[in-house]
């Protein structure tokens, strides 16, 4: 027990821990207060703002562009979906059909296109100026983290949504794709380390089959337009909230 306690009073006095709560659990009035105004879902605006928070000279705006390119990227596939079928059958029939036939179809399609090419580009210029100038120092640690992870999802988000078009480009990209996953280790059949077959790893479970067909399509058209999203917009939530809670950082 004394090992125990001894070990949670580390780990409650550790940077990491300090980073992501901010004070106690004890029942008194104050901590009541703090926990509404340090809860994101509670409480998103911060009841104070410090004034270097409005400086945003050398921070290039990269996080805001990208999140201004996500809005893009929202609002131009809330149109596609009334032009897409995710079926094999269909899909690529409705591509055609947005790019001859419906009026600005092709713009439609292009603003998403080139607007996801844009924000893996600004994301990944936003974290080089965060590392850069050491942003990701005490006390923003764990918003560090939640970058990264909003960094993975942006790829993910590019992942599932190559496959949509159902054209023979990314049909084959995702067939090489996937079978890269397939040859991971533990989780990928043809990985090292691995006892799964093909028909219980990671490949089958993204895939939904072991071929890339109608379920692989509806698969990657739920997770594109509703899981990452939504889950990309809960991690955008906590992280401006710790952006506006810690200041916008300074550099070194």
């Amino acid at each position: 027990m004394e090992n125990k306690s001894a070990l949670w009073r580390w780990i409650k006095g550790s940077r990491v821990y300090k980073s992501i709560f901010r004070h106690g659990y004890e029942d008194t009035k104050k901590n009541r207060i703090l926990q509404i105004r340090s809860n994101v879902f509670l409480h998103i605006h911060p009841v104070k703002i410090p004034d270097h928070a409005y400086r945003i000279r050398f921070t290039w705006c990269m996080g805001g562009i990208t999140f201004f390119l996500f809005l893009v990227e929202v609002m131009t596939g809330a149109f596609l979906m009334f032009y897409y079928t995710p079926t094999p059958e269909q899909a690529y029939r409705d591509m055609l059909y947005l790019r001859y036939d419906v009026p600005f179809g092709m713009i439609l399609r292009n603003m998403h296109r080139w607007a996801a090419h844009l924000m893996i580009f600004t994301i990944i210029l936003h974290m080089l100026r965060v590392f850069l100038t050491g942003s990701y120092k005490p006390p923003r640690e764990f918003n560090w983290v939640i970058g990264v992870t909003l960094l993975v999802i942006t790829l993910l988000l590019s992942f599932t949504g190559y496959l949509l078009p159902w054209d023979q480009l990314s049909y084959w990209a995702i067939t090489v794709a996937t079978n890269m996953i397939g040859a991971m280790p533990f989780i990928g059949h043809e990985g090292p380390l691995s006892l799964l077959d093909r028909y219980h790893d990671i490949r089958f479970l993204i895939l939904g089959g072991s071929e890339i067909g109608s379920n692989a399509l509806l698969r990657f058209y739920v997770m594109h337009i509703i899981v990452l999203p939504v889950t990309g917009m809960i991690f955008m939530a906590v992280h401006f909230w710790r952006v506006r809670k810690d200041g916008i950082s300074r550099p070194l």
